[in-house]
């Protein structure tokens, strides 16, 4: 629809990660030069962070794409919270290893393969972790061994490690000093401000074939950017909508109103009514309800003991003034 009414060759928007259309930020451009710096180092760790829809994926893709032809063995890996004996399975797939035997097994035939390739002219291990902040300690110090393997006084295996905000966290732990002394490059994504959320927009419109149709509200950009935190997925997501929203209106210009109401609508079907940002409550605990009925019958008979108590206490001092009474009365008798 967006193709056909606003003339696009293609969906300006997608949200799955192309690097035909990676937007050079500040941001970007600085992790991008750290992953070049750090591999051209040619061993240690180089580790990229950022919230969720950054542009991370985009960011390697955009690597991988740029790499020189023959020169590397690229394994990727993405993880889910796999152990240490596990990553290693993931890592031997990833570079062609059989995956079969104990985890010396999986040590000795890794190491094999990265020096059957250690000569003079070979092509160079790298293996990119994705989701990386799912990794356990022990996972991450298998990673850490693996760099220990030498031909030559060179490392053989260089690794980049990939997530979200958390592995930063992870990697601080004083269990993995010994990682974080082998870190060579690490840099944190950020979202984009004001003014790259705009150029970023008409960068991505330009890109699909876009000559000023539709045309944007003045500040209607720069609202994008204050609902999306300028996180590159959030303004995918939020534009492509906005800009369907303008087809099916049949309207030429995309306002303020209508990226508000777009917006509003977004949180209502997907996200719960969040801010950017903010975390959904955690699900509900089964015994919740049970919790909360055995609560309330405690507070309750809190409540009546504590009335009763008072009843008791008021009958004492009524009794106490009667006797006094009868006692006056008697002396006066």
């Amino acid at each position: 629809m967006l193709v056909e009414h606003y003339g696009f060759r293609e969906p300006p928007f997608l949200l799955t990660p192309d690097p035909r259309v990676f937007y050079a930020s500040q941001g970007h451009s600085r992790a991008y030069a750290h992953l070049v710096y750090g591999i051209a180092q040619r061993e240690g760790f180089i580790i990229v962070t950022g919230e969720v829809g950054a542009g991370k994926t985009t960011l390697i893709e955009r690597l991988c794409a740029e790499l020189e032809p023959g020169a590397f063995i690229v394994s990727r890996i993405e993880t889910s919270q796999v152990q240490g004996e596990d990553l290693l399975r993931l890592v031997a797939r990833g570079f062609g290893v059989p995956t079969a035997g104990t985890k010396a097994d999986l040590l000795g035939a890794i190491s094999d393969k990265l020096r059957a390739t250690a000569g003079e002219g070979q092509p160079r291990h790298l293996l990119i972790v994705d989701e990386a902040q799912a990794l356990s300690p022990t996972a991450l110090e298998e990673l850490r061994m693996l760099s220990n393997v030498t031909a030559g006084g060179r490392a053989l295996l260089q690794t980049l490690l990939i997530g979200q905000p958390q592995l930063r966290r992870l990697i601080a732990s004083p269990d993995l000093d010994q990682l974080r002394q082998r870190v060579l490059a690490s840099y944190h994504l950020d979202g984009l401000s004001k003014a790259e959320t705009r150029a970023y927009i008409e960068f991505r419109l330009r890109a699909a074939g876009w000559e000023g149709r539709p045309a944007w509200e003045e500040g209607a950009m720069e609202r994008v950017h204050e609902l999306t935190g300028g996180i590159p997925r959030r303004i995918n997501r939020l534009c492509s909508r906005v800009l369907l929203a303008g087809a099916l209106e049949k309207v030429d210009l995309l306002t303020i109103r209508m990226v508000e109401e777009t917006a509003a609508e977004l949180e209502a079907d997907l996200g719960a009514g969040l801010k950017p940002g903010e975390e959904p409550a955690p699900p509900p605990d089964p015994g919740a309800g049970e919790l909360a009925i055995l609560r309330a019958a405690v507070e309750g008979l809190a409540k009546r003991l504590d009335a009763l108590e008072k009843s008791s206490q008021r009958r004492e001092r009524m009794l106490g003034q009667l006797a006094d009474l009868v006692s006056t009365y008697t002396r006066r008798r």
